[in-house]
């Protein structure tokens, strides 16, 4: 096998059912279809015959998802068995073998692992979390190449919540396209935004973007299984047919959960619940870190369910998780598995009750191992 075990995936659904308090998620506490749809739409799932359906996505679900960008249609959009599936069948359409892809770094390492299975050259550029996590342009500029073809990026970015400004995502455009270079970017977390405002995309902004979404964490539905890529026409046609060789399609019940969520006012209702869950639960997460003074760092996150914290123990940070996952079954996810030691992330996106618990037995390990 030459595709390196995916860390932070593996590491999560060894032990994310095993605790009594898993603080790991990134995304938002998922609804039941009993919250999300009215009676009439229930009866009507009950109704739909389990078939294939249209393999690239409905049409219906498609037009909904190309209403969240400007400038494209249904053509624009595949529809895939979650965001990840998009991450695969994009790194295998726009790459081959050799190519330099340029990545940010911390980030979501699926693609890195995609990309390298495939014999690609892999540099990373950084967030400076010297800088608030503010993208390291100049180096981004330095690293670029005749021969890079993708530069990939995660915006909002997981693990630090951190969003590009619009001067920001200007200037990574000129720099992709002074090496014709495609930007594929993982917008997943696009309307998890704190202020409440969405993010722009990438989308429109240069002719070779590419872009992934989904309702695992916005939409605070993971089990749905269900993204999707959007890009230009002829490029998204391509996936279609790399598309035909995985999952051939995505489940015809989740395309009409998908159809529902992606109305305007449903949407709207779902986006301003899990934000104003993100911003109760940030409150209520500061004020506990703050109480250890200079033991824990950290900037505040612009977006997305998650807090990455620094910390000022003698200890590893994959030691400090499973320490605490053994005897205090709270599971954090520790820094090595982007890279940084000394870190760790917690989601943000739970329900309060929930957080507070799972807090106060790290509270309770802290004590008991450094008497703090």
């Amino acid at each position: 096998m030459n595709i390196r075990i995916f860390e932070l995936e593996r590491i999560q659904s060894l032990f994310e059912n095993t605790v009594d308090y898993n603080l790991t998620e990134s995304g938002f506490h998922p609804y039941t279809l009993e919250e999300l749809l009215t009676a009439e739409q229930f009866k009507e799932l009950t109704k739909r015959v389990i078939g294939y359906g249209q393999t690239n996505g409905s049409i219906q679900l498609r037009k909904n998802v190309s209403f969240l960008y400007n400038d494209v249609d249904e053509e624009n959009v595949l529809v895939t068995n979650g965001s990840s599936e998009a991450n695969f069948i994009a790194c295998h359409t726009l790459l081959e073998k050799n190519d330099e892809v340029i990545m940010m770094v911390p980030n979501y390492m699926q693609i890195w692992g995609i990309a390298e299975e495939m014999g690609c050259k892999l540099k990373a550029f950084h967030l400076k979390e010297d800088n608030r996590w503010k993208p390291d342009l100049k180096e981004l500029k330095n690293l670029i190449t005749n021969e890079t073809k993708m530069i990939a990026l995660c915006n909002p970015n997981n693990p630090t919540g951190y969003t590009f400004t619009k001067e920001e995502m200007e200037q990574i455009v000129e720099i992709a396209r002074s090496a014709d270079a495609w930007i594929y970017c993982d917008e997943v977390y696009r309307g998890a935004e704190l202020n409440g405002i969405t993010i722009d995309s990438f989308i429109s902004m240069y002719d070779k973007v590419m872009v992934n979404g989904g309702l695992s964490k916005s939409y605070a539905l993971p089990g749905s299984r269900l993204g999707w890529l959007v890009g230009p026409k002829t490029t998204i046609a391509d996936t279609w047919a790399y598309h035909d060789y995985t999952s051939i399609a995505a489940g015809m019940l989740s395309q009409y959960i998908g159809e529902i969520v992606l109305e305007p006012n449903k949407r709207l209702e779902i986006l301003s619940r899990n934000r104003n869950m993100l911003n109760g639960n940030l409150k209520t997460v500061k004020l506990w870190l703050d109480q250890y003074g200079d033991i824990f760092e950290y900037v505040e996150p612009q977006a997305g369910g998650m807090l990455f914290i620094k910390y000022n123990l003698n200890i590893n940070s994959t030691e400090l998780a499973e320490w605490l996952r053994k005897e205090k079954s709270v599971f954090i996810l520790a820094g090595d598995v982007y890279g940084m030691d000394k870190h760790f992330r917690i989601g943000i996106g739970e329900r309060k009750e929930y957080i507070i618990n799972g807090l106060d037995r790290i509270k309770e390990g802290l004590t008991e191992r450094f008497g703090l």
